[in-house]
Formats: C-alpha cells, sequence, structure tokens
C-alpha cells in the first residue's frame, strides 16, 4: 500500500462533501474517476467515486 499524501483543496471539497472529517484522511490515489483515500489513524482505505 502507498503511502498517503496530504490532500489538496479540490481534493478537500470532495472529501468533505462525502460526509467526512479532512483532518482524517489521506490521499493515496487521484483519478479522473475516483479518488482513493486512507484513514490516518487506521489505515484503512476508502474509494470516493467521481463524475457522471
Amino acid at each position: 500500500m502507498k503511502s498517503g499524501k496530504r490532500p489538496t483543496r479540490r481534493q478537500k471539497i470532495d472529501i468533505k462533501l462525502a460526509g467526512l472529517i479532512v483532518e482524517n484522511w489521506l490521499v493515496e490515489r487521484d483519478t479522473t474517476t475516483e479518488l482513493v483515500i486512507i484513514n490516518r489513524f487506521s489505515g484503512k482505505p476508502r474509494t470516493l467515486r467521481r463524475g457522471a
């Protein structure tokens, strides 16, 4: 598993829209169709879908 990076402003907006607390998540992978984030404390990944 890759180590996470701090989210950019746009990524923070997407995380907040998903109903999550931004400070608890790091970004593993960001593509046009999905945003894969990792919890800072538990290390569990979560995928947020994007697009129409």
